[in-house]
């Protein structure tokens, strides 16, 4: 293995030779040599042993171990010093010269990756998940792959000749090699790849465990999150709060301390609580309603218990009211029952002392003894046990109606009609207390206390009352009230899924462990960067009117889809539910609130600065409690800070500014200002909402030069809003010239990352969120960095991200589920234990200081860093930095919708990694790590998509396999002699390659992912219902896209960068749209696929017979239809008759028109055919396809000897007619389609030959079959014979384009391709046409593609209509 290592070395570092370094050649010369002379020793002594093996005299053997254990210790002497960490640094000090050039031969010094190790205790880790995968491995090739096929191959080896059906030129006297190749190839395939499928088991596992025990998914419900409530303000002032906030000078043995501790977490916990709801309002989440209920009292005022918010306590004083009312037993029996729920508990007491306070508040004179004699009654009784007998219990309803009478006159604005309707309801209430209510004996004495029976007799009693002035009066008014009147349930509190989810994931995360957080004046300072070019800003209210084909427009889409929000956006603004869009656009102010709340709810910058200026806010509110709570040296409720006005503090403000910047590098805004666009009209309405914002942009000038030549200057600029909202320069920096080398996206945030400021800096994309609560815990994840994450300091932090595009359609639910299995789950593995997490996007927290002094965030050379994000975390890795995993803070994202932006976001991907594969860091690093660690970064980048081709390529390997022994007539004979049938080792081959197609394995981690966050019930409930959503058939489809791109940047390079867009794809895709890109990638490869299997099911031999084929051809078969019919399946309305219609239309014309110059291939076939060969470029290019492209003429040397016309006669002339009879049919076929442009001058005669031909052909073809053996079957089986030749010629002829342009064949090439492309496309269209007959078909695939939109009661149907009465209702 070292031997063919140094080979590979050398051979590939061949074109390196004239750039690199003469110690470097020198190396892989002596390694050359070194591991040559090791490997011709060994081998000679191993022959040597073998021969000498009867030979008792003999030391053969005795040498041979005696060299291989020098060997092999010298090695692991080697590999200890090198790999093993805790004697890595005795080797770095080591300076003997012998013992330098030993380790210079076995690794390379580098400067760059210098270091490269980790602690040992993290080195024990790795090492042990990879020896747990080989054990595994081994295990299951060897009983499963291997083993089974050894004794079939020795029968097959010792066979007697064969006969073959075939002129044979390789197989005779060689022991069938080729038939057993065929068998074991498939076998060879699956042993190469599947330990990438238990890499995927086992960090499923242990990413659930790791998972269970950081508590993620404790809290997954609403039920859980009102069961946990009392446990919250705890939790948060213990990881959130500053120590400046939280000084509590309390003994916690003391129970009435600990009940004081309780309520100064919870004040302390509500101003944040409530802040957070309020965000949950202003993004119309909730109502106004559930705000109030969600919110909680302060807790600072005089009430001696915790108040908790309404949502916890609703309906609870009514169901306390029932048990009262069915008491039969004693006071104490009763309070037991209502303590049973803690809530209903907590809600008596507040409500018992709430009345106490407010009637105390609003009566004066008499009416005060009158309420402080009825508690001081209550109260006795309560301490006595004798409440049930003071009190008539069954009265209770009656008093509480008078009460909430009282309370819904005093939560309006004082009157004088009010205050008269307040006085009398306090009377009634007294009456109804004192003559129902109270015993008979407390009722006599209350009668005959003469002071109280004077002022009644009077008319003074209850006359006037004070209405609440007092703030927390007030509040207790309008919270008893609601605690008396609201009946839901807490479990429909908030109703938005979105808002449910939010509080779950940070309720959960409270519980997590984090570091404790740092006051804001000494916490560590950080940007935001988010890279901008031109992507939408701001929807336009053209944009949201704007109506599709269908007569949909967007803004009916999002009012559709987010109905609930719709109406809380309409509540807000002051508008009733039956507000009409043309009734916005008559106020300036709504107008501009609703271009706001559709772009919130897209993936739009406005969106993303919104969220990551939570970060700001977040930072004021904490600053100001910290700020409010200095200076007081005694502890009490009344000290406790409250948040009213943090937003407008000039404090908090500064010290804000001074711990937060956000920068958006918006490249070309400049150009956009020029050019007077929307997008920077838009921009420039960011700056002025947010004063803290900064847009840095590149800024060019024309100057003109002594020679009258013009020369361009480039700037780097940066500027914010003034106070007049206009744009103010801050700094602006000269560049040396154009900053711009490669993609973009990696210049705009090299160039503008100069303008960040602090020792942090989040990444963060322009289709990216954040939210508030999540804000609040940027303290203790910066606290990171200076916390023990091993043998080095965290140089990048890696954080959890929230797909929120997934709520509607089925792909965006695959597509969400996907991303946040790795996300989550994936990327905590390789963080912890194997130690190999890179830099995947965003929104990643990088140590500004290391990576600016080490190359910076983005590497910009084009095409090899079209993936930027992920060199990052090369530099970092190689730079001997450290990356970690976070998952108790999450920042949203967007994703792609639709299929085909899903298929250009894995196309881009994909390409990427095939680049990846030629650059130097991944050379380093797989240089430079140890085995274990070089293993898992393999296999979690580039080898990702080595194996998804692997397994592609698995089918292929089995059906040319089976092909060679159907055509070559020699798997009748095996299979009864081996016996073959239902081969153990090919059945476990199959199986695997199934399940790896199909996703099962890609769907491990997910499943994983929904039982550690969802529960079991939900994970097999989603899992299913993935499944019948034809989930199997998208991942199918996605591992021909994945294979695809990368198989084509690993043999042509050039990978491009593929925008995607970020819109709302709920519209029809035209069937030519879908053809041209997935034609090549698989279609072409599904039909090569379907005709394998077709000539095995026709040629081929089982034992079990069709039995035996379905099972060994069903996976090939499920791949053939999802990547044929994948693109359609989920194309909306892509079973409609109309547009079925439409679509061949619309294709037919795409593929006649003959194009021209400028001409796009969204135009015209003849363009987009000459685009899709553009990546042809090269010698070795051309050579490479031409050799892939000769495994088509199999068919035809295989089939030609299989008609009943050639019988068993195995000449090779056969082979030569058929090459007769096929340049026949081009000839004929150059006839027919001849332009008749060009044969102007001679019409009659062209038309003339053309019918004489057309009579001959038919004549001939009678004739043969009459007069031969040629059969009906035999014409159909020379179509499988030369269709697959013609798209040999076809590919050869695109791969030596100039040569055959030279010959003047070249229009002759493009119309057979465009014959093929009309017949693979009809073949397609067919059965999608067939099935558009049937209206329920287009009803079952709504309901397929929208599942998750019908479950929620959406009106999916109406948006699919498109129907303009129906957007009218």
């Amino acid at each position: 293995m070292d031997f063919v290592e140094s080979c590979l070395d050398a051979v590939l570092m061949f074109g390196a030779y004239t750039t690199a370094r003469a110690m470097a050649i020198s190396r892989l010369v002596i390694r050359f040599f070194w591991c040559g002379l090791s490997s011709v020793l060994v081998t000679y002594l191993y022959i040597k042993v073998l021969q000498e093996r009867n030979d008792r005299g003999s030391n053969s053997f005795r040498i041979y171990l005696l060299i291989l254990g020098v060997y092999a210790g010298l090695r692991f002497f080697l590999a200890m010093l090198l790999k093993f960490p805790a004697c890595h640094r005795l080797s770095e000090m080591s300076d003997q010269s012998f013992f330098q050039f030993f380790k210079w031969i076995y690794q390379e010094r580098y400067y760059v990756g210098r270091g490269l190790f980790e602690g040992t205790s993290d080195y024990l880790r790795y090492v042990l998940f990879w020896l747990v995968i080989f054990l595994c491995k081994f295990t299951f090739a060897y009983f499963l792959q291997i083993k089974p096929l050894v004794k079939p191959t020795n029968i097959i080896l010792d066979l007697p000749t064969l006969e073959y059906s075939w002129h044979d030129f390789v197989s005779k006297n060689n022991n069938n090699v080729l038939t057993v190749a065929s068998l074991w190839a498939p076998v060879v395939a699956i042993y190469l790849m599947d330990i990438h499928i238990w890499y995927t088991l086992l960090s499923a596992l242990v990413g659930g465990v790791m998972g269970a025990r950081a508590r993620l998914g404790e809290i997954r419900s609403p039920e859980m999150v009102h069961k946990r409530f009392e446990s919250f303000p705890e939790a948060f002032v213990k990881n959130l709060v500053s120590p400046q906030t939280k000084r509590m000078p309390f003994d916690r043995q003391s129970s009435q301390v600990s009940q004081d501790m309780n309520k100064a977490f919870a004040a302390l916990f509500s101003p944040f609580w409530n802040e957070i709801i309020k965000s949950l309002r202003e993004e119309d989440y909730i109502s106004n309603r559930e705000m109030d209920l969600l919110s909680m009292p302060s807790n600072t005022g005089s009430l001696r218990l915790v108040q908790w918010p309404l949502f916890l306590l609703s309906s609870k004083i009514l169901l306390a009211i029932d048990l009262a009312l069915d008491c039969k037993d004693t006071q104490a029996d009763l309070w037991n029952r209502v303590c049973r729920d803690e809530y209903m508990a907590y809600a008596v007491q507040e409500c018992f002392y709430s009345v106490e306070k407010i009637l105390h508040s609003l009566v004066e004179g008499e009416g005060k003894l009158w309420v402080e004699r009825i508690f001081r009654e209550i109260n006795n009784s309560i301490l006595e046990g004798s409440l049930v007998i003071t009190l008539s219990l069954q009265k209770l309803p009656l008093v509480v109606s008078r009460f909430t009478a009282l309370t819904g006159l005093l939560i309006r604005n004082e009157t004088p009609e009010q205050a008269k309707g307040a006085a009398k309801a306090v009377y009634e209430l007294y009456e109804v207390v004192t003559h129902d209510l109270l015993s008979s004996d407390l009722r006599e004495a209350l009668d005959t206390w003469n002071i109280l029976a004077r002022a009644r007799n009077e008319g003074r009693l209850f006359s006037r009352i004070v209405w609440p002035k007092d703030p927390e009066i007030k509040e207790q008014v309008k919270r008893l009230h609601l605690l008396l009147i609201v009946k839901e349930s807490a479990a429909n509190i908030p109703k938005n899924l979105e808002a449910r989810r939010r509080l779950e994931f940070f309720t959960n995360s409270l519980f997590m462990d984090m570091p404790s957080a740092k006051p804001v004046s000494e916490m560590l300072p950080f940007s935001v960067f988010t890279p901008y070019y031109s992507e939408t800003v701001l929807y336009s209210y053209s944009d949201l009117r704007h109506e599709n084909e269908d007569g949909i427009s967007t803004l009916f889409y999002l009012q559709k889809i987010f109905p609930d929000e719709w109406d809380n956006f309409l509540e807000r603004i002051g508008r009733g539910e039956s507000t009409g869009d043309a009734d916005l656009q008559e106020s300036s102010r709504d107008s501009l609130e609703l271009r706001f709340w559709a772009s919130y709810r897209g993936q739009t910058l406005a969106r993303t600065v919104r969220g990551m200026m939570y970060y700001r806010r977040a930072l004021m509110l904490q600053s100001y409690l910290e700020k409010r709570s200095f200076g007081e040296n005694d502890y009490s409720q009344a000290n406790i800070p409250s948040p009213q006005g943090f937003e407008l503090s000039r404090e908090s403000r500064a010290q804000a500014d001074l711990k937060f910047t956000y920068v958006i590098s918006c490249q070309i805004y400049g150009q956009q200002k020029q050019r007077k666009l929307a997008e920077a009209t838009d921009i420039a309405l960011l700056l002025q909402r947010n004063e803290a914002l900064r847009v840095a942009y590149i800024h060019v000038e024309e100057s003109g030069a002594a020679d009258a030549k013009n020369s361009k200057e480039f700037y780097s600029k940066l500027v914010k809003a003034d106070v007049n909202g206009k744009d103010q320069e801050i700094y602006s920096i000269k560049l040396p010239g154009d900053p711009k080398l490669g993609e973009g996206k990696p210049e705009n945030q090299n160039h503008a990352i100069i303008f960040t400021r602090g020792e942090a800096i989040q990444t963060i994309d322009m289709n990216q969120d954040n939210y508030l609560e999540e804000a609040m815990k940027m303290r203790n994840l910066l606290e990171e960095f200076r916390a023990n994450h091993g043998l080095r300091p965290p140089t990048i932090l890696g954080v959890r991200e929230h797909v929120f595009t997934g709520s509607v359609s089925s792909l965006a639910w695959f597509m969400s589920n996907q991303e946040t299995s790795f996300v989550t789950l994936g990327q905590r593995v390789l963080a912890y234990p194997l130690k190999v997490r890179m830099h995947y996007g965003h929104p990643d927290v990088f140590d500004r200081i290391f990576h600016i002094s080490r190359g910076g965030i983005s590497k910009a050379s084009r095409v090899i860093n079209i993936s930027e994000d992920i060199y990052a975390g090369f530099n970092s890795t190689l730079r001997q930095g450290n990356i970690t995993h976070h998952e108790y803070i999450q920042v949203g994202k967007g994703r792609d919708v639709g299929l085909n932006q899903i298929a250009l976001f894995e196309g881009k991907v994909a390409g990427g990694n095939g680049e990846q594969v030629l650059s130097r860091d991944v050379y380093r690093l797989g240089q430079l790590f140890d085995f274990f660690r070089m293993l898992s970064f393999f296999f979690t980048t580039v080898g990702y998509y080595v194996c998804t081709m692997m397994t592609v390529l698995t089918v292929y390997v089995f059906l040319y396999g089976r092909a060679y022994l159907a055509f070559s007539g020699v798997d009748r004979g095996i299979t009864k002699e081996a016996k073959l049938s239902g081969n153990t080792a090919l059945d476990a081959v199959l199986n695997a390659q199934f399940l790896v197609q199909i996703g099962v394995f890609t769907a491990v981690p997910m499943v994983m992912g929904f039982i550690l966050e969802l529960g079991l019930l939900q994970a097999v409930f989603s899992f299913i219902t993935m499944q019948l959503q034809l989930c199997s058939v998208f991942f199918t489809f996605s591992l021909g896209t994945r294979t695809h791109y990368f198989g084509r940047t690993i043999l042509h390079g050039g990978a491009k960068y593929k925008a995607t867009g970020r819109g709302f794809v709920v519209r029809h895709i035209r069937f030519a749209e879908n053809y041209r890109l997935y034609s090549r990638s698989h279609f072409v490869k599904a039909l090569e696929v379907a005709l394998l299997l077709i000539v095995y099911i026709a040629y081929g031999y089982t034992e079990g017979g069709a039995v035996s084929f379905i099972l060994l051809t069903l996976s090939s078969w499920f791949l053939v239809i999802s990547w044929l019919f994948a693109p359609y399946i989920f194309n909306p309305s892509g079973f409609e008759w109309q547009k079925t219609v439409e679509d061949f239309d619309d294709w037919t014309g795409w593929l006649l028109y003959k194009g021209g110059v400028g001409v796009k291939g969204d135009n015209s076939w003849e363009s987009w055919w000459d685009e899709e060969q553009m990546h042809i470029q090269t010698l070795r290019g051309r050579i490479l396809e031409t050799i892939l492209s000769l495994r088509f003429f199999i068919f035809q040397y295989g089939i030609v000897y299989k008609l009943h016309l050639t019988g068993k006669s195995t000449s090779l002339a056969i082979y030569g007619f058929s090459w007769v009879v096929l340049v026949g049919i081009v000839m004929m076929f150059k006839i027919f389609s001849f332009s008749p442009k060009k044969s102007t001058n001679f019409q009659l005669v062209m038309r003339f030959s053309q019918g004489i031909i057309s009579l001959g052909l038919v004549t001939a073809l009678s004739l043969v079959i009459a007069l031969s053996d040629l059969s009906i079957t035999d014409l159909f089986a020379s179509i499988l014979a030369f269709v697959p030749t013609g798209w040999a010629i076809l590919s050869l002829a695109i791969a030596w384009r100039r040569i055959v342009w030279w010959l003047g064949l070249w229009d002759s090439v493009r119309e057979f391709a465009r014959m093929y492309d009309a017949a693979m496309g009809m073949i397609i269209f067919t059965p999608i046409a067939i099935l558009s007959w049937f209206p329920f078909v287009s009803t079952f695939q709504s309901r397929l593609l929208f599942n998750q939109a019908f479950s929620r009661g959406l009106e999916i149907s109406i948006i699919l209509a498109g129907n303009k009465a129906n957007v009218e209702l």
